[in-house]
């Protein structure tokens, strides 16, 4: 049985040698020449959707509707939003300012040549916008975006921004940021927003914490994946550090069962329709993102 409260089903469309776990293994120079499988698994996942009726949002890479504008068109056409991950996954925080201006323009263009839709959304790769980064949201408005899904407020070897707000919040005028959902369990921010510990975590785990962060946060939550995360049969990085590995292979023939489950469970839309829009539920301005400890009070 659904939830009766609607959640965010977000994507991060981009192919399995784009993550930054393989970054240090996969030289970008040799992107065109891997097997892709990035088409046929989003394909894949706009076919469960459609059997599931569920809407979400397609955070997708420029440098993948570049190669297959198709693609852009179909998540359009299925009733699904078209939001940007950025051009070719580059950390905000590995990039300076103006190389993140041209970054997000580039990416914005070819998404709405593509689909002729226009694009509102924005989510950086490896959620990279943290307190070092912040001067992005600006640049973001600037550029025509109206919301970002960057910030993930859980500590993390990769990413992650403890003690960030954990509900939407504008970081500046005119632009929504709407972090990844967590929730606190004994004093600790637990990840609720899949990915990764979607296969981690049992299914009943990940289904509890949904539940838990809807009525903790009284606000519809964020999920995430990758659509390499259904696909068993992708190539292997044998050497990839071991660490990369165990996350990036764990589970991944699971996966699908569990969508299908979680799609069951729970009620989905598009990020835009939940969080923008709405003049009757403003986001507190917040420009200075408090410490952990004055957040959790």
């Amino acid at each position: 049985m659904r939830s009766g409260v609607a959640n965010a089903m977000t994507i991060d469309v981009e192919d399995y040698f784009h993550v930054e776990a393989f970054a240090s293994t996969i030289d970008r120079k040799n992107w065109d020449y891997l097997p892709r499988r990035v088409e046929r698994n989003t394909e894949r996942i706009l076919d469960i959707f459609a059997d599931s009726e569920a809407q979400a949002t397609f955070f997708v890479l420029g440098w993948v509707a570049q190669r297959y504008p198709a693609l852009a068109r179909r998540i359009v056409a299925e009733g699904h939003e078209l939001a940007s991950h950025g051009y070719d996954h580059v950390r905000v925080d590995c990039q300076s300012p103006e190389a993140f201006r041209a970054d997000v323009r580039r990416s914005k263009r070819v998404l709405e040549d593509a689909s002729g839709v226009p694009v509102r959304g924005y989510r950086a790769p490896t959620f990279s916008i943290s307190r070092n980064s912040t001067w992005a949201h600006a640049i973001l408005l600037d550029e025509g975006y109206h919301y970002s899904s960057s910030v993930y407020p859980v500590k993390h070897d990769l990413y992650g921004t403890p003690g960030a707000p954990r509900t939407a919040f504008a970081p500046v005028p005119g632009l929504v940021e709407v972090p990844l959902t967590t929730v606190r369990v004994l004093g600790v921010d637990v990840p609720a927003s899949g990915g990764g510990y979607f296969r981690l975590f049992p299914f009943p785990l990940t289904r509890w914490l949904l539940g838990k962060a809807n009525r903790a946060n009284r606000a519809p939550a964020v999920f995430y994946m990758h659509p390499w995360e259904i696909d068993p049969d992708q190539p292997r990085q044998h050497r990839a550090p071991l660490l990369s590995r165990c996350r990036h292979y764990l589970n991944l023939d699971l996966t699908e069962v569990r969508l299908r489950r979680l799609l069951d469970n729970f009620s989905w839309a598009r990020m835009d329709r939940l969080f923008l829009g709405d003049a009757s539920r403003p986001y507190p301005v917040i420009t200075a993102w408090m410490d952990r400890k004055s957040q959790s009070r």
